[in-house]
C-alpha cells in the first residue's frame, strides 16, 4: 500500500478513537472537573500510562519491529518470526507481573509525592487516590502484551485492528462516567465514579489483548506462552531495548519532573494539563503516531535490501505529509483552542475560568506540534538501521533544555509554563536529530522539500490571520447559547477551510505532482 494509504488507515481508525476519547474527557471534566478526585484520577491514569510508553510503545516496539521483519520470508513461511515473538512473550510477561507487583506495593509513598497540593485536604481523598493507582496499574501488563500483538500485525501491513483497539478503552470509561452521571455531583459520588473508571481501565487492557490477539490468529499466527529461555534472539532484542529505554527513559523522566512540578502546583492543574493535552494529542494521534507507525516496517524492509534512495523518498514523503497536515492544525489550534474549550468542555464541576485557563494550556502544548509529530518520523530512521542510542543522545539534550525552562517558568505562569517548557524541548529535539541523519548521510532534506514546508508555513500563517481577525469578533459567542455556540465552531471551520485551502492552491502546496508521490505504493 502507499503511505497515504497506510497513514488513513491507521489515522481514520485513530480519529474514531480520538473521538471516543474526546467524549471521554468532556464526561471527565463535567463530573470530576477541576477539583481533587480529578487530579487524583488524573494522577492515577497517568502512572502506568508512563510505563507504557516507557517499555512497550517506545523502547519495545522500536526495537521489536526491525528483528520481527528481519525473520519473516517472502514465500510466507514465519514459523521463525513466530518463535520469535513467543519467545519475547514468554520473558515479558513474568518481568511485567513481578514490576507490576512491586508498583503496586510502593504505590503510598508514590502517590503521596506525586499528589497535588490540597488532595489531602479532604479526609479519605489521598486513600481513594492510592487505590485508583493500585487498580489501574494492570493496565500496564496488559498493554505491554497487546503492544506486542500489535507490532506483530504492523509488520504484516495489518494496521487497522490495532489503529481500531483504543477504541475500547474510551468505550469503557465512557460507560463508567455514564454511570457516574447516575449518582450526582457531591464528593461521594466523585470517588465512587473515580474508582468505577479504574477499575474499567484495567478491563479495558485485558479486552484490547483479547481483540489484538483474535485478529493476529486470523492473520495466521500463533503465539503461546512457554518457560522462559534467553534465545540469541532475546538477547538481542534486549541489547537494542537497552538504549531504547533510556531514551524513551528520558522523554518519560520529563514525564516524571512533570509530575513534580504539577504537584507544587494548586489543585486542578492535573486536569488542566490533561484536558488540554486532548486536543494536542488530536492531531498527533492521528497524523504522528499514524506516520511513525506505517513508515517503520517500510522503512526496515528498503534498509535490509539496501535501497536506500527508496528509504530516502519514503522519508520526505513522511515530513511532508506530516507538515502539510500539522502546521495548519497547530496555527488553528494557538487561535481557537480556548473556544472549543469553552464550548465541550465547560459545564457542571468544570468553570468558565478552568476553561480559560487550560485554553492558555492548549497554546503551550501546540507551539511544539509539529516538533512532536516530527520525532515520531524522524526516529524510526534510526530504529530502522537499529540505531536505538542516538535518539538517547537527543533526548537527553532536549530534558535538559526543558527541565531548565520548567524551572523558570513554572513559578511564573504556573501549568502554562510546563507546555511550553516542553514544545521548546521537542523542537530541540528535531534540531539535533536533523542534524544527525544529514552528517551520518542517513537522510539528507532536499531543497525542494524546504521549499514546500516554507510554503506550507505561510498558508497556515494567512490561515491563522483570518482567524485572528474572526475570534476578535464571536469571542462572545462562546459563552452564549447553543445556538451561538454551534455558529461560532460553524465559523471557525468554515474560515479555516477557506483560508488554508486558497492558501495552499495559491502557493502549488497542494497539486496533482503532491498527491502522486503520496500514493506511490510502497516497496
Amino acid at each position: 500500500m502507499s503511505l497515504l494509504k497506510n497513514v488513513g488507515t491507521i489515522g481514520g481508525l485513530t480519529a474514531v478513537s480520538r473521538v471516543f476519547g474526546f467524549v471521554r474527557d468532556i464526561l471527565i471534566a463535567r463530573v470530576l472537573g477541576a477539583t481533587a478526585m480529578g487530579d487524583a484520577w488524573q494522577l492515577a491514569f497517568m502512572l502506568p500510562n508512563l510505563f507504557r510508553r516507557l517499555f512497550a510503545e517506545g523502547a519495545f516496539a522500536s526495537a521489536f519491529v526491525p528483528l520481527f521483519n528481519r525473520r519473516m520470508k517472502e514465500d510466507g513461511d514465519n514459523s521463525e518470526a513466530e518463535r520469535f515473538a513467543t519467545n519475547v512473550l514468554s520473558v515479558l510477561l513474568p518481568i511485567l507481573i513481578v514490576f507490576g507487583g512491586l508498583a503496586m506495593l510502593a504505590m503510598p509513598w508514590v502517590v503521596e509525592y506525586f499528589a497535588s497540593d490540597g488532595l489531602e485536604d479532604q479526609p479519605g481523598n489521598l486513600e481513594v487516590a492510592i487505590f485508583l493507582a493500585r487498580v489501574t496499574f494492570p493496565y500496564l501488563m496488559f498493554m505491554s502484551i497487546a503492544t506486542l500483538i500489535a507490532a506483530v500485525l504492523n509488520s504484516l501491513s495489518r494496521f487497522a485492528a490495532a489503529a481500531a483497539a483504543p477504541v475500547l478503552l474510551n468505550i469503557c470509561l465512557i460507560t463508567a462516567l455514564a454511570y457516574g452521571l447516575t449518582l450526582g455531583g457531591d464528593l461521594e459520588a466523585r470517588r465512587t465514579t473515580a474508582m468505577a473508571m479504574a477499575w474499567a481501565l484495567s478491563l479495558s487492557g485485558l479486552l484490547q489483548v483479547i481483540w489484538l490477539g483474535f485478529f493476529m490468529r486470523r492473520a495466521g499466527f500463533r503465539l503461546a506462552l512457554g518457560s522462559p529461555r534467553i534465545t540469541n534472539g532475546v538477547k538481542e532484542l534486549g541489547n537494542l531495548m537497552v538504549p531504547a529505554i533510556f531514551g524513551a527513559g528520558v522523554y518519560q523522566i520529563s514525564r516524571f519532573v512533570d509530575l513534580f512540578f504539577l504537584s507544587t502546583l494548586p489543585v486542578g492543574s492535573y486536569t488542566y494539563l490533561q484536558m488540554a493535552d486532548r486536543w494536542n494529542q488530536l492531531p498527533l494521534g492521528i497524523i504522528g503516531i499514524a506516520l511513525g507507525t506505517a513508515i517503520l516496517p517500510a522503512l526496515s524492509r528498503y534498509l535490509s535490501r539496501e535501497e536506500d534512495a527508496e528509504a530516502s523518498r519514503l522519508q520526505s514523503n513522511a515530513i511532508e505529509l506530516a507538515m502539510l497536515l500539522t502546521v495548519p492544525c497547530a496555527v488553528a489550534l494557538f487561535f481557537t483552542g480556548t473556544a472549543f474549550v469553552r464550548v465541550f468542555m465547560a459545564g457542571q464541576a468544570f468553570t468558565q475560568e478552568d476553561a480559560s485557563v487550560t485554553g492558555m494550556v492548549v497554546q503551550g502544548l501546540v507551539l511544539g506540534l509539529p516538533a512532536y509529530v516530527l520525532v515520531k518520523v524522524l526516529t524510526p530512521n534510526f530504529f530502522a538501521r537499529k540505531d536505538t542510542r542516538t535518539p538517547v543522545f537527543t533526548a537527553a539534550i532536549s530534558l535538559v533544555v526543558t527541565v531548565g525552562l520548567n524551572i523558570m517558568l513554572v513559578p511564573r505562569i504556573g501549568v502554562t509554563g510546563l507546555a511550553i517548557a516542553g514544545a521548546v524541548g521537542a523542537w530541540v529535539n528535531i534540531m539535533l536529530l536533523g542534524c544527525i541523519l544529514h552528517v551520518k548521510d542517513f537522510y539528507r532534506i532536499e531543497l525542494r522539500l524546504l521549499g514546500r514546508i516554507a510554503r506550507i508555513a505561510v498558508a497556515a500563517a494567512l490561515m491563522g490571520g483570518a482567524l485572528w481577525f474572526l475570534m476578535e469578533r464571536i469571542n462572545p459567542w462562546f459563552v452564549g447559547s447553543i445556538a451561538e455556540k454551534a455558529a461560532g465552531i460553524a465559523a471557525i471551520l468554515g474560515v479555516s477551510a477557506v483560508s488554508y485551502g486558497l492558501g495552499a492552491v495559491l502557493l502549488g502546496v497542494l497539486d496533482k505532482g503532491t498527491v502522486q508521490r503520496l500514493m506511490r505504493r510502497q516497496g
